[in-house]
């Protein structure tokens, strides 16, 4: 064993390391500050009980600043007494590959060190985000513990020691703390074998259907490497931008249309592969296509929980499914014919962790591309894909065809999400503030070429313990059966990102295949007047649209 001294350095707070829907994030330059990380890390700690001996994971998603942070959180990990540190080579961890470490090695919790979706390097976002022991997202009552603790921090503890070799697999005993080195890939690639058919899906390949994995320079391509070309045998070279970089390329690991285009174009060609698919910065987010067809988060969710019993680890059923408010109701229809119950809750991965803890759900997912099961407890982009790839080998039909069957079946949910980003603090609290004021009188208003049916603003009753989270985002409900929600975004690091979601509903015996964009125009002219999003945010257009 290897003893260095303990150190104990004073510090003060810093303003605002308040954890939103997925930790702590801001702009690098931030988290470069002199004890910033520091100030943050110690008060997770300090929340922690029984941390002395306890097992904890670490790792990122390769992005800038990813590496540093990594070495300081495991020397305060040995001088705040933890047992045993499991952090992946290189630092690197996928979001849902450090969940299941956690719950494989019984931790109490781990760090993950990343900003999701966010851009990465000098210029760019990084996070820290604390899940607790069961895998998944710290629940709010954590969160404002660390919030409160980092409020009134004075002190931090590391140990002086210099910065360990992660570039090599095995262990290093300092102090009391084993530090295990461990293969970020093997375990999860592991996991995902035995929930998936990887011999039809082999099969599948092995007989010419095509797959194009845009890794986009992030954390999952070396997951995607390591099980779709190795393991599953599609060719060299399915898998694109598979090197983590800690800029990403350059590019936004966000697998949406708009940051994903190349791909999009790739598979909207008449020569394109049959399958597309992307993941985020983490690996926890993902974006299916098929040749000619793009899915949308909602239906995905809802396409997956209808075919369940198509994959080996639901051959049994689905106990239940769990959607986030804002996510289309598509999958609350495939919930109703299978006899199972739909949960809706908040937006952030967290609120599913009781529903999956205590068996009441199998399959969840949000509109922002996340989807996952209980074999962790986060979304997971690669598992969504798996489970696409596997589906497609069961029922041996392309995207197309699978999709066209199931809007014939369940109807279709026409959906939208408009993000306008970056907007003045301020302009975009108060154009919800005075929204939310109004909603008991907009009951009955004509806006353009709709009615109000009712209006309200969100909150949820966990079903298992209890708690109750207000304000979650407010609801519009017309007369003819369309749903709009606005909510701002708790991921961004720069000003306010207003989120408006358009929902409309068509039934089996209705128009299935129309522009969904043109479809959705009344709605959101009907939104813009009831809401004054363009007079109030001088904005003529959303940002992005997903």
């Amino acid at each position: 064993m290897t003893h260095f001294q303990p150190i104990t350095v004073s510090t003060t707070p810093f303003e605002g390391q308040k954890p939103g829907t997925s930790g702590l994030r801001k702009q690098t330059e931030v988290f470069r500050q002199e004890h910033y990380a520091e100030n943050f890390i110690q008060s997770v700690f300090d929340t922690i009980k029984d941390r002395k001996g306890a097992t904890l994971v670490i790792g990122g998603d390769g992005r800038f600043h990813n590496q540093t942070v990594a070495q300081t959180a495991i020397r305060m990990a040995v001088a705040n007494g933890f047992g045993r540190v499991v952090v992946g080579r290189n630092a690197w961890l996928s979001t849902p590959a450090a969940s299941h470490l956690i719950r494989k090695h019984d931790a109490i919790g781990g760090l993950i060190l990343s900003a999701s979706h966010n851009p990465g390097g000098p210029d760019g976002d990084f996070g820290i985000k604390f899940n607790i022991a069961n895998g998944g997202p710290a629940p709010e009552a954590v969160t404002q513990a660390i919030h409160a603790r980092s409020e009134t921090i004075a002190q931090y503890r590391l140990i002086d020691s210099p910065e360990l070799d992660l570039t090599q697999l095995g262990s290093h005993d300092l102090n009391e703390t084993m530090i295990d080195v461990v293969d970020p890939v093997a375990d999860y690639a592991d996991l995902m074998e035995s929930l998936f058919d990887f011999p039809a899906i082999a099969a599948l390949l092995a007989d010419g259907f095509t797959i194009r994995m845009d890794a986009m320079h992030a954390i999952t391509g070396p997951y995607a490497m390591e099980i779709l070309e190795r393991r599953l045998g599609a060719p060299a070279g399915s898998v694109i931008n598979a090197e983590p970089l800690p800029d990403f390329g350059g590019g936004h690991p966000d697998p949406n249309l708009v940051h994903a285009e190349q791909l999009h174009d790739t598979m909207m060609s008449a020569d394109g592969p049959d399958f597309g698919a992307a993941s985020d910065g983490d690996g926890d987010r993902n974006l299916i296509l098929g040749k000619g067809i793009y899915v949308s988060p909602s239906d995905s969710l809802a396409v997956l929980a209808a075919n369940a019993h198509l994959v080996p680890a639901f051959l049994r059923g689905i106990a239940g499914v769990a959607r986030s408010m804002p996510t289309s109701r598509a999958a609350d229809r495939v919930a109703e014919r299978l006899g199972v119950e739909a949960y809706e809750t908040p937006t952030g991965w967290k609120f599913f962790g009781t529903l999956l803890d205590a068996g009441k759900v199998s399959i969840c997912g949000e509109e922002s591309a996340g989807t996952g099961a209980d074999h962790v407890r986060e979304k997971d982009g690669l598992w969504a894909i798996l489970f696409w790839l596997n589906v497609i080998a069961a029922r041996r039909e392309p995207v197309a065809q699978i999709m066209a069957d199931h809007w014939q079946r369940y109807g279709r949910d026409y959906y939208a999400r408009h993000d306008y980003e970056a907007l003045d603090t301020k302009t975009a609290q108060a154009l919800m503030g005075d929204l939310k004021e109004g909603l008991a009188d907009l009951a009955g208003t004509r806006a353009g070429e709709l009615t109000v049916e009712r209006a309200d603003s969100f909150s949820y009753n966990d079903p298992v313990d209890g708690s109750v989270s207000e304000n979650q985002g407010l609801r519009l409900f017309f007369t003819d059966g369309s749903r709009a929600v606005l909510r701002l975004s708790g991921t961004g690091t720069q000003g306010a990102t207003l989120r408006v979601y358009l929902e409309r509903y068509e039934p089996p015996s209705g128009q299935l295949d129309r522009d969904v964009g043109e479809v959705l125009v009344p709605l959101a002219d009907a939104v813009d007047e009831l809401a004054g999003i363009k007079s109030r945010t001088g904005r003529d257009a959303p940002d992005v649209v997903t």
